[in-house]
């Protein structure tokens, strides 16, 4: 047989240790990987709960997020890596992230009393943006692009690695342009509501400006440590949304920096084509940081979670790079390179 067209049957297993999380549609687990001549690797096991699994409408989600998701081979996205069903089980293994949500970051902060660093949000948020980018301009094998939409941008879907890193995660009600939706088909209004679009909360057509709206609306819950839309009804938080009138981020909070206050405004703008892209409103936000002080890196998310979690802080390395590794000063390097290199 030709090796190009060569099939390897699949034998392994995976070993739950713990249960992650328990959400509403699916459980999430920490598992190992068990392979062949003692192989482990550490994994997350998404189990989607056995009620939703007998509905074709919300077994086909779950499909579709696997599906998606899959391919999606960028540093800002959790990975997919498998996808079975055993026993009429069906579940997907995928990218085992040791940190935080950025909900509990939020709810963390609100607790102390304490706000965030605007650069730090700012950084989150600019990740967030450059996972989304390459979502919704993603190609397959062919070079078709497929439009995804997230429609799920919230705080518990941002993860947050000890080391620093931004991860968009759950793709459970993402759709490219060229899939059916289960949901419409079944008249659903699937997402979080206090992080909908106006489009989205009235069942419209959704493109990558639904996703930019719920993104816009995290970063004012992370600068204000409170969500932006607050009704509970769901008529009066569709109205909230919908009808009201925009509010107004100057007053909400008036001592944010102007420039940050304008990315959000034009983020949740109810017009969708005033709101810029996620590549353009990620970039406005790296040069903001940029211009900071102390601008948001990898390095200072870590410091920041090293100081807000010391009891559960784990980074996967002895010697995290911004806690407890010395950082050499710029000129000290040129210093050393001109010893080493010089005449």
């Amino acid at each position: 047989m030709d090796d190009a067209t060569r099939t390897i049957e699949y034998l392994g297993k995976f070993r739950l240790l713990r249960r992650l999380a328990l959400g509403g549609m699916a459980t999430v687990y920490e598992a190992e990987q068990v392979g062949d001549r003692g192989f482990t690797k550490r994994v997350a096991i998404k189990v989607i709960h056995e009620k939703y699994a007998r509905e074709p409408e919300w077994l086909q989600l779950f499909i579709d997020e696997a599906k998606l998701s899959a391919n999606l081979m960028h540093g800002n996205i959790v990975q997919i890596f498998q996808f079975e069903e055993v026993r009429g089980e069906f579940f997907m293994a995928m990218e085992y992230v040791r940190g935080v949500t950025l909900r509990r970051l939020i709810d963390h902060h609100r607790a102390m009393g304490e706000p965030m660093p605007p650069p730090l949000a700012a950084y989150i948020i600019s990740r967030v943006c450059r996972a989304l980018d390459y979502a919704h301009n993603f190609v397959d094998a062919s070079g078709q692009r497929l439009y995804i939409v997230h429609r799920d941008v919230s705080p518990g879907n941002v993860l947050l690695t000890w080391d620093g890193q931004v991860k968009l995660a759950d793709f459970g009600i993402a759709k490219a342009r060229s899939m059916a939706d289960p949901a419409a088909r079944q008249q659903m209004t699937i997402g979080k509501k206090h992080y909908m679009s106006p489009e989205q909360v009235v069942s419209a057509n959704v493109d990558w400006r639904t996703d930019i709206f719920s993104t816009g609306v995290v970063l004012y819950e992370i600068l204000a440590l409170e969500q932006l839309f607050k009704e509970v009804e769901t008529e009066a938080s569709m109205d909230e949304v919908t009808i009201a009138p925009t509010p107004d981020l100057r007053v909400l909070l008036p001592d944010l920096d102007k420039t940050l206050t304008g990315l959000i405004s034009l983020a949740i703008a109810k017009d969708s084509m005033i709101r810029p892209n996620a590549a353009m409103l990620g970039l406005a936000l790296d040069e903001w940081c940029a211009k900071q002080k102390m601008p948001g890196s990898p390095e200072r998310l870590q410091a920041h979670l090293a100081k807000q979690f010391p009891q559960s802080y784990s980074p996967p390395s002895d010697t995290p790079r911004s806690v407890s590794a010395p950082i050499v000063p710029v000129k000290s390097v040129w210093s050393l390179l001109d010893k080493v290199f010089g005449d």
